[in-house]
């Protein structure tokens, strides 16, 4: 059995690895979803675009379901804190989530123009509002998050909805929002042809650049805002309450990291990288390689983040010393221990057989396709 204080840093990577995989896998489910009525520019090229998500989107949303699940098993102070405190914003990626499965199961059921139209904004809203919300949730981390412990670890939580979309934190939104867009734009170019394929690849490109702007601005914006940094704690490999820490607040603190490890600078800049690897493949033609342009982003985007705010998981504003960490909130010893051998039993069945799937549904989705199956596909 491996140490305690080595499993607590175990998890903390596995739950950002789930975090990167719902970002890569439905990132590029919900991107095509945003996009749906900017690129598709009649019934049919609108109908090319779901079908190439059709096979995978309800697999992929796994990513997520798994990722609070683990955010529940590893980290329960986290999980109660965060789904309380932050209960409306929740419940509002809950709903928009319920609109793409009934968006995608309904929209073509009925040939009425009205009906599909109305399916559309369903799975646009579904689409968008999560990839928002998430981005807004970790621009409130780099903040803190308006809470506090009372000595029997019970959380009060005293912040509101609203007060959750200030300037900062949208920003970070429009970072997800960029995120995922691009992930669907990079894929529409990779599995469509023809005019929808030349108006996807023309959007990748823009978003790339838009991905790149505000991914710089964000990194600028964190570098004046106070940061928290840990004074003493007590001993990482030790069952601790996270009211066993001193935390304090300087500006650029969220750089202590990078400060002390340099080679971890070159994470954010393979988001960088990433851009501008869409933007010359997309111009060669190799879409592929863009796709993974794209999805090189995402890692470089979520991990820049998580890099950062290490080890916080959850910054209080209102009292500094109750934040929650990957050291004082975790699960017992053999809970993450028994967790990490279902994960690496697992993990690599679920990447193979994602693998396998997408092998088998490759090729492009086009209009004469949708025409000749059109009363057995989406």
């Amino acid at each position: 059995m491996l140490d305690y204080a080595t499993l607590k840093l175990i998890w903390w990577a596995l739950v950002g690895v789930l975090l990167i995989g719902f970002a890569i896998m439905d990132g590029h489910d919900m991107g095509v979803g945003m996009l749906l009525p900017i690129l598709g520019k009649d019934d049919i090229e609108r109908r090319v675009m779901i079908n190439t998500v059709a096979p995978h989107w309800d697999g992929n949303q796994v990513w997520f379901i798994t990722a609070g699940g683990a955010i529940f098993a590893a980290w329960p102070f986290v999980y109660a804190t965060a789904f309380s405190g932050m209960y409306w914003a929740l419940l509002l990626v809950l709903f928009a989530l319920f609109f793409r499965p009934v968006g995608f199961e309904y929209r073509s059921k009925l040939p009425d123009p009205t009906w599909r139209k109305a399916w559309d904004g369903g799975l646009v809203f579904g689409s968008a509002v999560p990839a928002l919300v998430f981005g807004v949730a970790f621009g409130n981390l780099f903040l803190g998050v308006p809470f506090r412990l009372d000595e029997t670890m019970r959380s009060f939580y005293s912040g509101s909805f609203w007060a959750l979309l200030n300037p900062f934190a949208l920003l970070f939104g429009v970072v997800s929002l960029s995120m995922l867009a691009l992930q669907g734009a990079t894929f529409l170019s990779h599995r469509t042809n023809g005019d929808l394929q030349a108006r996807a690849k023309k959007a990748a490109s823009v978003i790339a650049v838009v991905l790149l702007v505000v991914f710089s601005l964000g990194g600028i914006w964190v570098w004046f805002i106070d940061g928290y940094i840990i004074v003493s704690i007590a001993d990482f490999g030790a069952s601790i309450n996270p009211l066993m820490k001193e935390v304090t607040r300087s500006p650029g603190a969220w750089f202590t990291n990078y400060g002390s490890y340099p080679i971890l600078w070159l994470v954010p800049a393979l988001a960088y990288v990433g851009g501008i690897v869409v933007l010359l493949t997309l111009r060669a033609g190799k879409t592929l390689w863009a796709f993974v342009g794209s999805s090189l982003a995402c890692v470089s985007v979520i991990s820049t983040a998580g890099i950062a705010l290490f080890p916080f998981v959850l910054p209080s504003s209102e009292m500094p010393n109750a934040s929650l960490t990957a050291w004082d909130a975790t699960s017992s010893h053999f809970t993450l221990n028994v967790m990490l051998y279902v994960a690496l039993i697992f993990t690599p069945i679920v990447i193979i057989y994602t693998g396998w799937a997408y092998h088998v549904m490759a090729g492009k989705v086009t209009r004469d396709f949708i025409v000749e199956n059109d009363k057995t596909l989406y």
